[in-house]
């Protein structure tokens, strides 16, 4: 479907890359600012699946004979592995964010660079 001549999978996956964006920079705190990372991430993952598509095609299994148009398997293979890597870099940002508030009883930018 068309928005504006422009495919509406990719107006959306503009839009939420952009929203990630503003809560990364313009968020203090920074289990906002993970969150951000994370919608980020997930319309980078939209973004390869969209782009991975093809109209009319089949499955990717090649039979002898057959021209038609196939789907490559590549970028959901490519979706899988971030995916396992962006669960990973989670985790371990909230343990980091779990000890920052531990030891300094707080998660806001602000507040930590005032600090001694």
């Amino acid at each position: 479907m068309l928005l504006f001549g422009l495919d509406l999978d990719y107006v959306a996956v503009v839009m939420l890359f952009c929203v990630g964006l503003y809560m990364l920079v313009a968020k203090s705190n920074l289990l906002k600012k993970l969150l951000g990372l994370n919608v980020m991430e997930t319309a980078v993952f939209a973004f390869i699946v969209t782009a991975g598509m093809v109209e009319g095609g089949d499955p990717p299994i090649m039979v002898a004979g057959t021209s038609a148009p196939f789907a490559s398997p590549i970028p959901h293979a490519m979706v899988l592995t971030g995916i396992v890597v962006a669960v990973s870099v989670t985790a371990v940002a909230l343990a980091l964010i779990v000890q920052i508030h531990a030891h300094f009883g707080t998660i806001e930018i602000d507040e930590l660079k005032e600090l001694p």
